[in-house]
């Protein structure tokens, strides 16, 4: 009779130098060297860090499709992969506004994002404690999506002569074109976290109802 057998399971070691989380972690080595291209905050230097900071968003697709695809998805790469994300979207945003790269309003999107991305971080680490599954919503999928392409275009923050097929070229003010994406990521940002907290809300009472009941039925079997 055939009997399955259980793969051993691997040690934090083992999950930290694997061939995913190295990606990851590699996310987090360039985030200083983003910072330091965009010290300068010229055309060339913006250029570099901008190119950097695609590198880096390449690394976060491939991190999760080789984790899957080689059977690698470790509890430590689910913790290290969110924060990777987390620490680049904001340093980079906290440095811009250092620089005075940003006005008022959009200083306050940063501040807006930053209590949002503390909260839904806390109530993630309260469901946790609970035994509750809280899983990424499409809304905050389009977020960072958003986020993403917003940081870029701040990073570029010069006006740039955009060709048309060769025929026609047109000025396209990055800094403003990544901050309208900045205030409408900053939108979804709200509303996702809107819809977390919903989330952990129906989880929590499910939850209760669930506890309540098996505390009935152990009642009356008694």
């Amino acid at each position: 009779m055939a009997t399955d057998v259980k793969a051993p399971r691997r040690s934090l070691r083992e999950d930290a130098i694997n061939l995913p989380n190295l990606l990851t972690m590699l996310r987090v080595v360039l985030i200083p060297v983003v910072l330091w291209l965009m010290w300068d905050a010229t055309p060339k230097s913006n250029f570099y860090a901008a190119s950097v900071y695609v590198l880096c968003t390449v690394t976060d697709f491939f991190d999760g499709y080789l984790a899957r695809r080689m059977k690698l998805i470790s509890i430590l790469g689910q913790f290290l992969d969110p924060l990777a994300d987390k620490l680049l979207v904001m340093s980079t945003l906290v440095f811009m506004t250092y620089q005075g790269r940003l006005p008022l309003l959009g200083v306050m999107a940063v501040i807006l994002m930053e209590a949002r991305e503390l909260s839904i971080t806390s109530l993630r680490v309260i469901a946790m404690g609970e035994g509750v599954s809280m899983p990424a919503q499409q809304g905050g999928k389009e977020k960072a999506a958003l986020q993403m392409v917003a940081i870029l275009l701040l990073m570029l923050h010069h006006t740039y002569d955009l060709q048309l097929y060769g025929i026609a070229s047109f000025p396209c003010d990055m800094n403003q074109a990544g901050l309208a994406l900045l205030y409408l990521s900053t939108l979804l940002s709200l509303l996702s976290g809107a819809d977390y907290i919903r989330l952990f809300a129906e989880a929590v009472e499910a939850k209760e109802r669930r506890l309540a009941e098996a505390r009935g039925q152990g009642g009356t079997g008694g």
